[in-house]
């Protein structure tokens, strides 16, 4: 099967991620990720100057994030190469590797660093200015919460679309409860033998560094914000939505981070992989939209569309990895596919560890390629919704070079 792109082995990377208002809540998202990744490349003797192309995602305006690539290429010491800012809310970390995949498979580029960071913490507040208003007072839009609160064509906040597929697939809260807790253990099984299975992507014990990126203000341990959860404590939890079936247990939480991965035609991965023995190809994309407010079940027509598109079915699949803001989500994945909820999303995934927006998908990418190649190889998908009832989904393998 040809490949849209080929990624050197351990040539991908991630930040811990941490609760808003945490550890991360005063770096800028874009300097911080530069930061990160120029360590990173360090660490794998990868000179900056290697990349042709890169693509970044953010979704949080940050100050002078107008500049994004070009910006966040010459921090890292690569003046040449610019690129695409992408913002496809949820989705933002899939697309930044489908843009990625697109310009290595038409021969532009040779090397693509996808890089993504979000800082959902201190969220900005705009201003849009209107002479027409009464007095040209214009309208105030608190970036981050407002749009949380209502999607503008739906006209419903997103956990209004949890319970709107929650009541169509007649999902219980019992239900997404013994979901949840299946969840946090597989996350636990992450943090086994000194986080060994984090350790194979994240730098840790993870060194914050100050505002300045002068000096370590602090050190954690992984990811921040993490409260283990027990059916007992699930249980005492009340619906958000009065009446309803979705309680903050059954859902992800805001973060802050930054991931990013390399891609490269064929002929380069050799320079680069950390592993000769072991092959990563990207073979496929789907892009679909639900209904309207019914965001969670956008990743069923997404995941079915990037299938067809590998030439796979779901039973080809050794391992599956969504963006679950909300436990439903993998609950009706599950039934439209007719598989086991319990065998998704092993080792984590952002309804345990956090949502930073752009960077989840990454992750999520990465973590899917690690538990791979631990398996031994295979086809892996991945899958999440995104604002407006969308949703994208990667195909990829991983196995032998031939």
């Amino acid at each position: 099967m040809t490949a849209l792109a080929h990624v050197p082995y351990g040539c991908w990377w991630s930040t811990p991620f941490t609760k808003w208002q945490g550890s991360f809540s005063e770096l800028h998202s874009l300097r911080f990720a530069a930061h990160v990744a120029k360590d990173a490349l360090t660490r794998r003797h990868i000179d900056p100057a290697v990349f042709d192309y890169a693509a970044l995602g953010t979704t949080v305006p940050q100050q002078n994030c107008f500049y994004g690539t070009p910006w966040v290429m010459a921090m890292l010491g690569n003046e040449a190469v610019g690129g695409p800012t992408i913002a496809q809310a949820c989705a933002t970390g899939a697309r930044i590797l489908a843009a990625s995949c697109d310009e290595i498979t038409r021969g532009d580029a040779t090397v693509a660093l996808a890089i993504a960071a979000d800082r959902v913490s201190n969220g900005p507040t705009l201003h849009y200015p209107s002479a027409a208003s009464m007095g040209g007072a214009g309208t105030t839009e608190c970036w981050v919460l407002d749009n949380f609160d209502k999607d503008p064509h739906a006209g419903v906040a997103m956990v209004r679309t949890a319970e709107n597929v929650a009541a169509e697939f007649g999902v219980t809260m019992q239900e997404q409860n013994e979901v949840t807790l299946q969840r946090y253990a597989q996350y636990g099984a992450a943090l086994a033998d000194d986080r060994a299975f984090q350790r194979r992507f994240m730098q840790l014990p993870f060194k914050v560094p100050d505002p300045k990126f002068r000096e370590v203000a602090c050190v954690i341990e992984g990811d921040e914000g993490v409260h283990m959860t027990t059916a007992e404590g699930l249980a005492a939890r009340r619906p958000v939505i009065s009446g309803g079936t979705v309680t903050s247990g059954g859902q992800t939480h805001p973060a802050d981070g930054n991931a990013a991965m390399i891609l490269t035609c064929a002929d380069r991965v050799a320079d680069m992989t950390l592993d000769t023995v072991i092959s990563v190809r990207i073979l496929a994309f789907g892009q679909a939209r639900a209904k309207v407010g019914h965001m969670p079940a956008a990743p069923i027509p997404a995941a079915r569309r990037a299938l067809a598109a590998a030439g796979l079915t779901i039973h080809d699949i050794a391992a599956i990895k969504t963006h679950n803001p909300f436990v439903v989500s993998d609950i009706v994945f599950a039934r439209a596919f007719d598989i086991d909820v319990a065998q998704m999303n092993n080792f984590g995934c952002s309804l345990v560890w956090g949502h930073p927006q752009g960077p989840t998908g990454v992750r999520s990418v990465i973590e899917l390629i690690e538990e791979l190649a631990l398996r031994g190889g295979g086809y892996g998908l991945f899958t999440g919704c995104a604002a407006g009832d969308s949703a994208m989904a990667v195909v990829l393998h991983v196995g032998d070079p031939a």
